[in-house]
């Protein structure tokens, strides 16, 4: 079950990081995740 659990995030960690093609681009995704559970609270 852990073994899954690492893989999944692991694969979605990958595919986050290559929909980031640029350090703004992932820096902007970082702050709108921010933002979302900021307004969510």
């Amino acid at each position: 079950m852990f073994r899954k659990v690492v893989t999944l995030i692991l694969i979605g960690g990958s595919l986050a990081v290559a929909a980031c093609n640029t350090v703004r681009g992932a820096g902007d995704d970082v702050k709108s995740a921010a933002n979302a559970v900021d307004n969510a609270t």
